[in-house]
């Protein structure tokens, strides 16, 4: 997934923080922040051993899984065809959702009941909803190279949401929602990048001088850059 990997970025390497608690919010957004149990929870993330994920679900999350893509093809490298099931074709499709926003089995889980109650289609309403994260958006918007990097930055502290720092990656963004480097970031040497070598979706106004993004909108699921069949995802979790 090559839109996924900003070029030029210069860090690496692996964050182990914990996310204080999101304040409860009024207006746009409350309702999926609360069914999903985002308040007073810290997010378990994937730690573990990315580009074997990576064959396993047939996308590469990193730009090292991208190499191996690159070279032997994004198989499992076992040499023999797999056969999935019914199960086995929801439950990769699953996991391609789960790890492309690297969020836990119970985050999914309140995703996808906060989706099955609002209007629409499920699956829709699920990307969408895990689009609007705060990491997701630090990804999307080229500042990080992973969605893994992206946690960790916000993590450390080095973004602000509407003027007031932000460490919880599942936060929630609103139309309108302005996130921007921390000026005692952007100076460091991870945030120098080649920006022309990377353009964010359509929903999101960005601007390379002052090191912001804004959420211009809601996106829709057309123009969210997701490899996933979650109808697929929709019958894993209603069985």
């Amino acid at each position: 997934m090559d839109f996924t990997f900003a070029i030029g970025w210069r860090h690496t390497g692996v964050l182990r923080s914990a996310h204080p608690p999101l304040k409860r919010e009024s207006g746009f957004g409350e309702s999926i922040e609360l069914a999903c149990g985002l308040r007073g929870r810290v997010a378990v993330k994937y730690n573990g051993p990315k580009v074997k994920r990576s064959r396993r679900i047939g996308i590469a999350l990193t730009p090292k899984a991208q190499q191996v893509f690159n070279k032997k093809g994004p198989d499992s490298g076992n040499g023999r065809p797999r056969r999935e099931s019914e199960y086995g074709l929801q439950l990769v499709e699953k996991q391609r959702l789960r790890f492309q926003y690297n969020v836990s089995e119970k985050q999914m889980r309140r995703y996808f009941a906060a989706a099955l109650r609002q209007k629409g289609r499920t699956g829709e309403n699920l990307v969408i909803a895990l689009e609007r994260r705060l990491d997701a958006f630090v990804l999307r918007s080229g500042f990080a190279p992973t969605i893994f990097a992206a946690r960790q930055l916000v993590g450390h502290g080095h973004f602000e949401v509407n003027g007031s720092r932000a460490r919880s990656s599942s936060q929630l963004l609103r139309p309108g929602d302005r996130v921007r480097v921390r000026e005692q970031s952007q100076k460091k040497e991870i945030f120098e990048m080649d920006w022309a070598a990377y353009s964010p979706p359509t929903y999101i106004e960005r601007d390379t001088d002052e090191l912001t993004s804004t959420m211009s909108r809601i996106p829709e699921r057309s123009e969210i850059p997701v490899v996933c069949e979650e109808q697929y995802v929709v019958e894993f979790y209603s069985r």
